[in-house]
């Protein structure tokens, strides 16, 4: 019994354009991720949503809003799922930031999971609220598909942890654009696939199709039934 969880980054923001920080500010969507948000509800209306979580932040909460508008499912809101807070550093620009402290932007730079500027937040401190946060939605819905919507950040510190990626390099190695659809397959709550990664298809006139749950020719793991001992456990 597969677990499908929706994993979806808000739409577009007034501040998208302008490269400023804007973790915990809480922005409004453009007409541009709001126009976005739709398109991803119509890629998404055949597909079986049963619950619908978000971050708090406006931006996530009306995306989600959006794309649930056609399964007529009720947003839940998920303090942990919110984005990672820049705390001096919000709402400026990264030149900005840059020029004004130049020796915590070149810290962030080079591990951005154990350092923070000035009350600001690890990525390490994202990843401790937000995955147990998203395992204990897989768990409680087994079996289900599951929409969550959350933020750039939050979203790759999640998919690090969750493909055991190195974490200092989540900058680096991973993007999230905006209302961009990732999809993760969960057999169990700790073990998941990574079936679909920023994709931003729906942006076009015809979307790709969403990729069905894997079943076949992966690992041996993967392929055993539910409640019978995989090879090698």
């Amino acid at each position: 019994m597969t677990t499908r969880v929706f994993l979806v980054r808000h739409g577009a923001t007034v501040l998208t354009a302008e490269d400023r920080f804007a973790g915990e500010t809480d922005v409004a969507l453009s007409d541009e991720g709001r126009e976005q948000a739709r398109k991803l509800a119509a890629r998404l209306a055949s597909q079986p949503i049963d619950a619908v979580y978000a971050s708090p932040m406006s931006r996530t909460v009306e995306t989600a809003r959006i794309v649930a508008q056609p399964h007529g499912r009720e947003v839940h809101r998920r303090e942990a799922f919110r984005e990672i807070s820049h705390g001096r550093w919000e709402q400026l620009t990264r030149a900005e930031v840059e020029a004004q402290y130049p020796d915590e932007y070149g810290k962030w730079e080079h591990d951005p999971y154990t350092f923070a500027p000035a009350g600001g937040e690890t990525g390490l401190c994202v990843t401790a609220r937000a995955l147990p946060a998203l395992l204990e939605i897989v768990a409680a819905h087994a079996g289900a598909h599951v929409l969550v919507v959350s933020h750039k950040a939050t979203i790759r510190l999640l998919i690090s942890a969750l493909l055991g990626f190195d974490p200092r390099t989540y900058r680096d190695r991973l993007d999230q654009s905006p209302a961009a659809l990732n999809i993760l397959d969960f057999k169990d709550p700790t073990r998941p696939r990574l079936t679909l990664f920023n994709d931003t298809s729906h942006y076009a006139t015809t979307a790709a199709e969403i990729p069905g749950i894997p079943s076949n020719r992966l690992s041996k793991w993967w392929d055993t039934p539910a409640g019978v001992k995989a090879p090698g456990q």
